[in-house]
């Protein structure tokens, strides 16, 4: 168990650090920045490469919702979902540490404003409501255990799962950085919303907190109920 938990740690740090530290770091960059696509990708590679380095360990996780949902679908054992879920959020925790102290050593810097922080209303990068926010984030989050469940059924394609589910946490980028900057995944909102500054007037990054937890979890159970009554294959 001690391996599995260092595992979910590492890989969510490696997570929070890559995707995060790419909006934080790279996305705005004047004339070079990567935009929406490199940060989609960011998240992406994050996921395809630790799954492929400690998955064998843990089943690469790194997502409380993914855990649950897998619970759901009676792929993982209930007695370790909350075991799981500290160890991610204290790698998530840890990667916004670490990219908040290389943050703010940039000469000029005023603060670490959103912090690639999730939001709705006034903190939703295009100014969609709380319906928008936790629709997607529940549609995309069943559609990424989906993914999942189906990459490493038995009779998948042998050692191609990670593939699969990091072009699939690419394309969920891609479709709601615009309405949420994306979380589908707890541990990820938590930890960036712990260091993030809401502009003045904006409600806290915290206070919505909530959405990114409850809508993940009820995608995640959609999606394993749906895999577990309607799609696999015993």
């Amino acid at each position: 168990m001690f391996k599995k938990l260092t595992a979910e740690a590492l890989g969510t740090f490696v997570l929070v650090f890559g995707g995060c530290g790419s909006a934080v770091l790279a996305a705005g960059f004047p004339e070079l920045g990567i935009g929406f696509v490199g940060v989609s990708l960011a998240f992406g590679l994050t996921v395809l490469t630790m799954a492929y380095a400690v998955g064998g360990i843990s089943g690469g996780h790194f997502n409380p919702a993914v855990t649950f949902g897998l619970a759901i679908a009676n792929r993982f054992e209930w007695a370790e979902v909350i075991p799981y879920w500290v160890a991610q959020l204290v790698g998530g925790v840890l990667a916004a540490l670490v990219l908040y102290v290389i943050a703010s050593g940039q000469a000029g810097w005023t603060g670490p404003g959103g912090f690639a922080s999730n939001g709705f209303g006034a903190n939703s990068p295009g100014g969609y409501g709380l319906v928008s926010a936790f629709t997607i984030e529940v549609v995309l989050t069943a559609f990424f255990l989906v993914v999942i469940l189906g990459a490493t059924q038995r009779g998948a394609p042998a050692g191609f799962a990670p593939i699969a589910i990091g072009l699939a946490l690419t394309l969920i980028h891609l479709v709601a950085i615009p309405v949420t900057n994306t979380a589908v995944n707890p541990a990820r909102a938590t930890a960036a919303a712990l260091f993030a500054q809401a502009p003045e007037g904006n409600p806290t990054f915290l206070s919505q907190l909530w959405v990114f937890w409850l809508a993940p979890l009820v995608g995640a159970a959609v999606g394993g109920l749906i895999w577990d009554n309607m799609l696999e294959n015993d």
